[in-house]
């Protein structure tokens, strides 16, 4: 049901001023704070790396060692950052900030296509202030890029079978360019996460007929091997090997093997079977256990108006592209509580479609309804506000930075400087 008019303008107001808030905290502080762990120290150094080389095709940890474990575009977006702004911290996350806008500017096309501008508003709400998401928008990481790209196949592909003709050629299209995109930023495991989905609701929903009418599977295919394949090829030509430890260990091994030891780069981290679903249920926050308030009370409640259906094509759609992540990784034995950033976009969504549903009919028939629209944009301050607090009491030294080494390499600057003097 499209929903335009529900907020009055002061509450489109302050749902703008929010959204506003959040960006904002977020760009500034992507250079308030050094690289936070191992694994943005080790990305950044690739990249810059690649700048000080110039070595594009074959990312490096140094001038003799390469770097094996990811394909290359999260790399390059940092390495044209550092060429434009220098080497800090501000341009190492950067691109990470700019890929997140992106995303969300997808999610927020893609609800107010399908249910209404007050659906894409909200859902950006939900899909800011998560906090993985929040995080992931100023993080050195691969994860950004893959979600950008998984995240234009997934709309690609349902607006290409919504769309008139025409634009739904277009974002037919799209949907390929976002698989390269994702083969270029994580590898196969891009393609899984969004065929998978996919699959799953064509069978589910017996669409074939339309998705082969609707989607160039053959030419957008040539589309997406023209974009990606080159680049695999000539890093096997330069680093013969390469592809054997990419595709063997660093998409079966690392994930089927717990405690996997053939790790080039860094540590396995071992955990039991379904461990993802609780990195979910934390990485969500706050949203995942307002989900949960929600989805239980439309289940105890008989005729509750909260309750939504799940066998409605756009929802199932969103289940299956939210739960996708953790049900991919149920069984991995070697996971991070990242895995679960490619279906943030479309809990965004399910999240939003659930809560709507509480406040859809006029007001005054549901006798919560003006606490529901309080409690929505007050839930999106939780975690802006959360990550200033804890970047306040880092910058206290209440916070332990075990790992990062700015102080001793300032210290050692200044000792330089007293013996120099």
């Amino acid at each position: 049901m499209p929903l335009n008019n529900y907020f009055t303008t002061s509450q489109r107001n302050f749902l703008y001023t929010i959204l506003l808030f959040v960006a904002l905290v977020r760009l500034v502080t992507l250079g308030a704070y050094p690289l936070a762990d191992t694994t943005e120290a080790r990305y950044a150094e690739i990249a810059r790396e690649m700048v000080a080389t110039g070595n594009w095709v074959t990312p490096q940890l140094d001038d003799s060692v390469p770097f094996w474990g990811k394909p290359p575009l999260s790399t390059w977006v940092t390495a044209a950052s550092f060429r434009i702004f220098g080497i800090n911290e501000f341009a190492a996350r950067l691109p990470a900030f700019i890929m997140a806008l992106i995303v969300a500017l997808l999610c927020y096309l893609m609800g107010a296509q399908q249910r209404g501008r007050e659906h894409g508003q909200v859902a950006l709400i939900v899909l800011s202030t998560t906090g993985i998401f929040f995080i992931m928008a100023g993080c050195v990481i691969t994860d950004p890029t893959l979600v950008l790209g998984t995240t234009l196949s997934m709309v690609g592909f349902w607006r290409a079978l919504t769309e008139t003709r025409l634009i739904a050629r277009v974002w037919g299209y799209l949907f390929f360019v976002g698989v390269a995109i994702g083969l270029l930023a994580k590898g196969p495991v891009a393609v899984v996460l969004t065929l998978f989905p996919v699959g799953l609701w064509v069978v589910w929903k017996n669409k074939w007929s339309i998705v082969w009418q609707r989607l160039p599977w053959i030419s957008g295919s040539v589309l997406a091997i023209a974009i990606s394949l080159p680049w695999y090829l000539l890093a096997e030509a330069n680093t013969p090997g390469f592809l054997k430890y990419f595709i063997v260990g660093e998409h079966w091994k690392r994930f089927t093997e717990s405690g996997w030891h053939g790790d080039l780069y860094g540590n396995a981290h071992a955990r039991p079977r379904g461990t993802i679903w609780l990195y979910w249920l934390v990485a969500a926050f706050p949203w995942s256990f307002l989900f949960i308030a929600i989805l239980l009370r439309s289940t105890l409640s008989r005729g509750s108006s909260s309750s939504i259906s799940f066998s409605d094509d756009w929802v199932a759609y969103l289940l299956l592209w939210t739960s996708t992540p953790m049900i991919f990784f149920t069984f991995a034995g070697n996971i991070l509580p990242s895995y679960v950033l490619p279906g943030s976009p479309a809990f965004a969504l399910l999240m939003t479609e659930m809560w709507l549903s509480t406040v859809e009919l006029p007001m005054g028939m549901i006798p919560e309804s003006k606490a529901c629209k309080r409690m929505m944009p007050l839930a999106g301050l939780i975690t802006p506000l959360m990550f200033v607090l804890g970047l306040s009491f880092s910058a206290l030294g209440l916070i332990s930075t075990k790992k990062c080494q700015n102080r001793l390499i300032a210290r050692y600057q200044d000792a330089r400087t007293e013996t120099a003097s």
